[in-house]
C-alpha cells in the first residue's frame, strides 16, 4: 500500500523523504506540467484550424443575415456553459491535492460534490435555453422575422447539449486533477472537429439553421458521453456518484465555488453579452463582430491552456514551498505570459487587415477590422493578470480577487451598454478595453495586497520584471502605429513589415527572455539540430 501512495507521489511530483515528509520533486512536476502544456496547446491549435476553416466557409456559403443569427444562436445557448459555476477547477483542485496525499476517497468524494452542483445546474441550464428561445424576437428585433423560428429551435437543442455537457464535464475534471490531460483534450479535439464537419455537412446540404442546431447538438451530446465513458475505463479508481455525497464536502466545495461564481459572472459580463448586445442594438453588424472576436478568443484559449495546468501543480506546490517562492514563479510566468501575449497580439493588430482579406474576404474584411484591433488590444491588457489570478484561485484565495473580477465587469457592461447605444458596434469594443483596464489596475492596487501571505512578491517587481520589461517589444508597432492604423494598413509598406517584424522579435528576445533563457534556449536548439543531423 505504501508503494502505491509513494508511486501516486512521484506521478504528481511530490515524494517522501526518509522522515515522512512530503517533498516537491522539481523534474517530475515540470516534466508533467510541460505535458500538460502541450497536450492543452494541442488542442489550442485544433480549435486554431477550426476558428479559420468554418467563419471562411460560412461566410461564402450563407447571407450575412444568417450567419449572423447563426452566431447569435451559439452565444446565447453557450450562456448555459457560464453555469459551471467553477466547479471543473474545484474538483481539479480538490481531486490534486487528495491524490497527491494518496486518498482517493476523500478525492472521490469532492469529485461527487461537484456532480451534484452540476446536475442542478444542468436543470437550471435547460431553463434558461427555454427562455432565451422564447425571448428571440424581443431580444433581435432587427433579426428578419423568418429566422425566428429556426433560431429558436436551435438554442433550445444547443443549449440542452450544452446542458448535458455541464453534467459530463465533471468527469474530465477529474482528470485534469490526476493532471492526465490528454484524456480530456482528446474529446475535446474530436468534439470540435466532429462540430465542424457536422455544421459543414448541413451548409452543404442546404440544410435550415434548425439543421445546423440539430447537428451541433447531437456531436455536443455524444462527446459528453464520452467522457463518463473514459472515466469508467481509465480513472473509475476516483469514484463518482451521488451515493458517496458527504454534506461537509459539498458545503466546502460550494463555499470554493461561491467566489468562482463571481469570476463566471464577470466573464459573462466581459467577454458573453458584447456579441448579443451587438445584435440588440446593431444587428447589421453582428456578423462583422463575431469575426473580430474569433482571433481575440484565439488569444484567450491559448493563455488559457498555457495556465490551466497551473491550478494542481499550484495547488501541490503552495503546500511544500513557501510564499517567497511561489511569488518567483509568479513573476517568471507572468513575463513568459506577456511574451505570449504579444507575440500573438501585435501580428494581429499590425497586420490584421491582409489576414482578414485573406480569411474571410475584402468585405468583411473592411467591416471586421476596426473592431479586431480594439478587441485583441484589450483581451492582451486584460489576459496581463492571468497568471496571476489563476494561481490565487488554485490556493483558494479567489475570494481576495473577486473586487477587480466584479469591478471589471459592471465597468465593461455598462460602458458598452452605454457606448452601443451611442456608438453602435464599435462602443461594445470600447467598452471591454476600459474593463480591462480597471481590472488589471485593481489587481495591482488592491488585490496583490491581500494575498502576499500566499505569493510573496513586490508590486513594483511584478510590474517592472513581469509586465515591462517584456512589453519593450511593443516600441516598434508604436513607431509605425500612423500605417497600420489606416484603413490600407500595411499592405503597401512590406519594407517597413519586415523591419517591423525583425526589430519586435529583437526586442522579445533581449528584453522578454534573462540571460540564462537566452543560453538555454540556444543550447536546447543547437542539441536538438545536433540530433536530427546525426539521426540524418
Amino acid at each position: 500500500m505504501q508503494l502505491k501512495i509513494r508511486r501516486r507521489a512521484e506521478m504528481s511530483g511530490v515524494i517522501q523523504n526518509p522522515a515522512g515528509e512530503a517533498q516537491v520533486r522539481p523534474t517530475g512536476l515540470a516534466a508533467t506540467l510541460s505535458k500538460n502544456v502541450a497536450v492543452s496547446l494541442a488542442r489550442v491549435m485544433v480549435n486554431s484550424v477550426v476558428a479559420l476553416v468554418l467563419p471562411a466557409y460560412l461566410t461564402h456559403h450563407l447571407p450575412v443575415s444568417t450567419y449572423s443569427a447563426w452566431v447569435l444562436i451559439l452565444q446565447l445557448a453557450a450562456y448555459v456553459s457560464f453555469l459551471d459555476f467553477g466547479v471543473q477547477v474545484a474538483i481539479a483542485k480538490f481531486v490534486a491535492e487528495f491524490e497527491a496525499r494518496g486518498d482517493q476517497v476523500t478525492a472521490g468524494q469532492y469529485a461527487s460534490a461537484g456532480l451534484a452542483i452540476m446536475l442542478v445546474a444542468a436543470v437550471l441550464g435547460c431553463c434558461l435555453s427555454g427562455a432565451l428561445a422564447w425571448q428571440v424576437p424581443r431580444l433581435f428585433h432587427s433579426m428578419p422575422a423568418s429566422l425566428y423560428r429556426d433560431v429558436r429551435v436551435s438554442v433550445l437543442l444547443v443549449g440542452f447539449s450544452f446542458s448535458l455537457g455541464l453534467v459530463c464535464s465533471v468527469f474530465s475534471a477529474v482528470f485534469l486533477g490526476l493532471q492526465r490531460y490528454s484524456v480530456p483534450m482528446v474529446i475535446a479535439i474530436l468534439n470540435k472537429l466532429l462540430f465542424t464537419a457536422a455544421v459543414l455537412i448541413a451548409v452543404l446540404l442546404h440544410g435550415s439553421l434548425a439543421a445546423m442546431g440539430a447537428a451541433a447538438a447531437a456531436i455536443n451530446g455524444g462527446t459528453g458521453l464520452l467522457q463518463v465513458v473514459a472515466w469508467r475505463n481509465l480513472a473509475s479508481n476516483i469514484r463518482v456518484s451521488i451515493g458517496l455525497l458527504s454534506l461537509n464536502v459539498l458545503k466546502r466545495v460550494t463555499r470554493y465555488c461561491s467566489t468562482l461564481s463571481i469570476w463566471t459572472f464577470g466573464m459573462l459580463c466581459v467577454s458573453g453579452l458584447d456579441v448579443v448586445i451587438v445584435g440588440h442594438y446593431d444587428f447589421s453588424q453582428t456578423g462583422f463582430y463575431s469575426i473580430a472576436t474569433l482571433p481575440t478568443n484565439f488569444t484567450i484559449m491559448i493563455v488559457s491552456s498555457m495556465l490551466s495546468p497551473m491550478v494542481p501543480a499550484s495547488s501541490a506546490l503552495s503546500t511544500h514551498r513557501s510564499p517567497s517562492e511561489m511569488g518567483d514563479i509568479l513573476a517568471r510566468t507572468t513575463r513568459y505570459c506577456t511574451i505570449f501575449l504579444l507575440l500573438l497580439g501585435l501580428p494581429l493588430m499590425v497586420c490584421g487587415l491582409p489576414i482578414l482579406r485573406l480569411w474571410v474576404g475584402p468585405a468583411y474584411a473592411l467591416e471586421t477590422f476596426p473592431y479586431l484591433r480594439i478587441l485583441v488590444l484589450a483581451n492582451v491588457i486584460r489576459n496581463l493578470c492571468a497568471p496571476y489570478a489563476t494561481m490565487v484561485a488554485a490556493m483558494g484565495k479567489q475570494a481576495t480577487a473577486t473586487a477587480a473580477a466584479m469591478c471589471e465587469a459592471i465597468v465593461n457592461l455598462g460602458s458598452s451598454l452605454y457606448l452601443a447605444q451611442r456608438f453602435g458596434a464599435i462602443g461594445v469594443a470600447y467598452g471591454t478595453v476600459l474593463g480591462s483596464l480597471v481590472s488589471v489596475s485593481i489587481h495591482f492596487a488592491v488585490t496583490m495586497h491581500f494575498t502576499h501571505e500566499v505569493l510573496s512578491i513586490s508590486r513594483t517587481r511584478l510590474l517592472l520584471k513581469g509586465l515591462l520589461r517584456p512589453a519593450i517589444a511593443i516600441v516598434p508597432s508604436i513607431l509605425i502605429l500612423p500605417v497600420w492604423w489606416s484603413t490600407t494598413g500595411v499592405d503597401r509598406n512590406p519594407p517597413i513589415v519586415i523591419i517591423w517584424i525583425a526589430s519586435t522579435l529583437l526586442l522579445v528576445w533581449l528584453g522578454g527572455l534573462t540571460q540564462q533563457e537566452r543560453k538555454n534556449l540556444m543550447r536546447f536548439t543547437t542539441n536538438r539540430l545536433m540530433v536530427r543531423f546525426g539521426s540524418g
